[in-house]
């Protein structure tokens, strides 16, 4: 493969992150927050795919002969290094679910902020920060607040179900999940990887994971109501 076709990959696989940074599919791979990082990744691969280009094009004729005299032609095959490119933007992996999160334990830890809640009643609060705050705050900072909260639905062996987000340090591939046991005005019908908003109260009833042994929290609910899996799906720690 020659520098020009080396270019053309480089200018494919840039084009690709830029595509998955300026819509929705980057978040199938990493957490939003890395999105100026990776628009800044796929501009400079873009970049160094030009510069290479016009730098090739600019050596002298007599140079560009002699080395294609010593130069030995690569493989065809080299050219199935496109190939993820593609998968990149036609087989994204979906998030993970129910089938995941039944058979991780939850992946609860301590908050790094339990400031005083926002005005407003119910007040909106990510399901992890709400989990951190009934375990390792027990419901101190909640009171008697109504909280709205949301995530995916996902049932146990024994048909118990749990409200989920998957969270993330950095990437998709460390996905693991949270889970809040749901007790109070529960739907009588609730399907697995259904999405969910839930309207509740804090209560002191927990359970113990048996995967892993940690704490699951749970919340009273007041109001339960279907609604569509939001555009991103995970929460982070950060």
């Amino acid at each position: 493969m020659n520098r020009t076709a080396q270019a053309s990959v480089l200018f494919l696989l840039g084009g690709a992150v830029l595509y998955a940074g300026l819509t929705d599919l980057y978040l199938r791979y990493v957490k939003s927050a890395l999105l100026p990082l990776l628009l800044a990744s796929g501009a400079v691969l873009i970049v160094a795919a030009i510069v290479t280009t016009w730098f090739e094009w600019r050596r002298p004729r007599a140079a560009v002969g002699q080395h294609t005299e010593h130069e030995h032609r690569e493989p065809r095959i080299a050219w199935l290094l496109v190939l993820p490119l593609l998968a990149l933007i036609f087989v994204a992996p979906p998030p993970p679910g129910s089938y995941v999160a039944v058979r991780t334990g939850t992946a609860l830890h301590a908050p790094w902020d339990l400031s005083a809640l926002p005005a407003g009643d119910p007040v909106r609060l990510g399901l992890v920060d709400y989990a951190g705050r009934a375990v390792f705050d027990h419901g101190s900072s909640i009171g008697d607040r109504q909280i709205t909260t949301s995530g995916f639905i996902s049932l146990d062996e024994g048909g118990t179900p749990y409200l989920v987000r998957m969270v993330l340090n950095c990437c998709a591939a460390d996905a693991q999940p949270v889970k809040v046991g749901l007790t109070g005005r529960i739907p009588p019908i609730l399907q697995p990887d259904s999405w969910y908003e839930i309207t509740g109260t804090y209560t002191a009833e927990q359970t113990t994971d048996p995967i892993n042994n940690g704490v699951i929290p749970y919340i009273d609910v007041v109001q339960a109501r279907p609604v569509p899996a939001p555009d991103d799906e995970y929460e982070s720690r950060f």
